[in-house]
């Protein structure tokens, strides 16, 4: 069975998309999931966009779905997220669109240039300074759910990190069982910029970029009061995004952070078929 698809990615984030709009499906799902996005054996990706159809009354324009490279479905991704914006853009020309996740409904505008700018979900779930045992060690971090869980921990010397082996133990860590969560090491740079380095969870290592962890990493530090909207934020690929919200001065953290926003370029690659 041949299946047509494009590739596409966002600061280095690397997706394969699908248009099943017409009603196609994939075949043994979690099984060719994970080869297509094995590198040296499949195309080669961080994950695979799936856009279907909505159901007439809705408001959205397409749902996504988003499967991780272990075969998993994903509640959210922003990359992923604006590179099908942009996809749905070139196939429709519309540039001011909305469409379902698992995580909830998501706004994009659409430049011609790639730029795309996403309305992401209310954060959720956010909790500050939680002290988690490794081992003989403590460490400080955050938490915070951007469409999926993310712990955020703050460094001064982000390239000494070892990002997949610490990455690992707190995704892992019974604190944050049964999902696991996505691991982010922050380091503030200015008043407007940090850098990031993520360790995904069901990539299970660090990738080149992370757009729901570029964003709780950046709104992690604007409740500590270390940065001010906008945010550009530099990935591992050395790509940039640019985070955007607002601060209000509400008791309750969940209700503190708003209209948050989600920028970056996002490129088509090549497409093509496989067989599956």
């Amino acid at each position: 069975m041949k299946k047509d698809f494009i590739k596409t990615e966002s600061a280095g984030n690397d997706f394969i998309l699908f248009d099943h709009t017409e009603g196609e499906s994939l075949p043994n799902l979690e099984k060719n999931i994970i080869k297509l996005c094995t590198r040296k054996l499949g195309i080669g990706a961080d994950g695979v966009l799936i856009i279907e159809n909505i159901e007439k009354e809705s408001s959205a324009d397409f749902r996504m779905r988003i499967f991780n490279p272990d075969g998993g479905e994903a509640e959210m991704c922003g990359n992923g997220a604006r590179c099908a914006a942009y996809w749905f853009f070139l196939k429709t020309g519309k540039s001011k669109l909305k469409f379902q996740t698992l995580g909830g409904m998501i706004s994009a505008s659409v430049s011609s240039s790639g730029r795309v700018r996403l309305g992401m979900p209310s954060p959720q779930g956010t909790e500050l300074d939680i002290l988690l045992n490794l081992g003989k060690d403590q460490l400080s971090m955050s938490f915070i759910n951007t469409g999926v869980p993310h712990a955020v921990i703050e460094t001064d010397r982000l390239e000494q990190v070892d990002v997949d082996s610490l990455g690992r133990k707190i995704r892992n860590h019974p604190h944050f069982s049964p999902a696991g969560t996505n691991v982010d090491f922050v380091q503030v740079t200015g008043k407007n910029s940090v850098s990031v380095r993520t360790y995904e969870r069901g990539v299970e290592e660090e990738t080149l970029a992370c757009g729901t962890g570029s964003v709780a990493s950046v709104l992690i530090k604007a409740l500590k009061g270390k940065v001010s909207s906008p945010v550009t934020v530099k990935t591992r690929g050395g790509a940039l995004l640019k985070v955007y919200f607002k601060l209000s001065d509400a008791e309750d953290l969940i209700s503190r952070l708003y209209d948050v926003k989600l920028e970056g370029k996002v490129n088509i690659v090549f497409s093509g078929s496989i067989d599956l």
